[in-house]
């Protein structure tokens, strides 16, 4: 797959998994998230699958999100990691700045799913 459509791919689930209302398609979460998946939260803290997925199913849908100097690295023929900066829409100057983040995708079983994932907060 080029490149640049595999990171629109990428950032597509990426979206999917921030401003969709994951209460009412709880579906996809399995879609979305592998079963071994983990993250490192903004605050340094690893979370696991059920934490990250309570707080997924909990967010407000409200909120919109946009991307800024989204790209990917292929890691290996199915690993990707993508890595990009991230602000709530209606806070565009904010003073916390956003976050930069990380994720892992691996394709496996004809899907790519998110393995791992990981926030700073700027400062």
């Amino acid at each position: 797959m080029e490149s640049s459509v595999l990171a629109e791919l990428i950032q597509q689930q990426e979206l999917k998994l921030l401003q969709t209302d994951l209460s009412a398609y709880p579906e996809l979460i399995d879609e979305l998230l592998a079963q071994d998946f983990e993250e490192i939260d903004h605050q340094g803290i690893t979370r696991f699958r059920n934490d990250v997925i309570n707080w997924l199913t909990r967010k407000d849908p409200g909120i919109h999100w946009a991307f800024k100097d989204f790209r990917i690295k292929v890691v290996s023929g199915d690993v990707v990691l993508a890595i990009y900066s991230l602000q709530k829409t209606d806070q565009p100057n904010a003073e916390s700045g956003g976050s930069t983040r990380t994720s892992l995708w691996r394709y496996r079983n004809d899907q790519w799913k998110m393995v791992f994932h990981q926030a700073s907060r700027k400062n």
